[in-house]
């Protein structure tokens, strides 16, 4: 995908990640820490956090063939290699949204068996039921939120100076008051 509507993808892409990837982790975090939370949030937040990482490649190339089309600066170098970084914050994210989501849709099936029930019997994984267990993600899940949510802004940060910085004054009048 290089351009929408005659303008280059990654300027509307990345909007989409701006959002949805600090959507998904603040999800995650609400997630895996808030029980009540878990059980309405879990399975769409794995949607989302799956779907951001789909984007995320997209979105880069978008600005890899954008990257070639603009004068070359150090601030824009400096954006393209701190792009490269988001699938690796976003990855993450999207595994501890589908664990949190396994996790409760397991727990779910457990408390809802009973002894003559085929699902009491059943073999579990990722430890529906272990305390101990949730802790440990929902631990996982706030330093990966917090990782995912921190990289985006470093990298959004980067790419509005790189496309901004010089090419405005403050100190001009504006357009309706010349």
């Amino acid at each position: 995908m290089t351009t929408v509507n005659g303008l280059p993808a990654h300027i509307l892409l990345v909007h989409a990640i701006v959002v949805l990837l600090p959507l998904s982790a603040l999800l995650l975090v609400l997630s895996s820490v808030w029980p009540k939370a878990r059980g309405k949030l879990a399975g769409a937040n794995a949607v989302l956090a799956v779907v951001v990482v789909i984007l995320v490649p997209i979105t880069t190339n978008a600005g890899e063939w954008l990257e070639r089309r603009v004068a070359q600066t150090p601030l824009l170098r400096d954006h393209t290699e701190l792009g490269d970084t988001a699938l690796w914050v976003a990855i993450p994210v999207a595994v501890l949204a589908l664990v949190v989501w396994w996790r409760e849709r397991e727990n779910t099936r457990l408390s809802a068996g009973t002894d003559d029930s085929p699902v009491a019997g059943r073999r579990t994984y990722l430890a529906p039921a272990s305390t101990k267990v949730t802790a440990a993600v929902a631990v996982v899940a706030v330093l990966a939120a917090g990782a995912a949510v921190y990289d985006i802004y470093r990298i959004g940060d980067s790419g509005a100076r790189a496309s901004w910085q010089g090419n405005f004054s403050e100190n001009a009048a504006p357009r309706h008051a010349r």
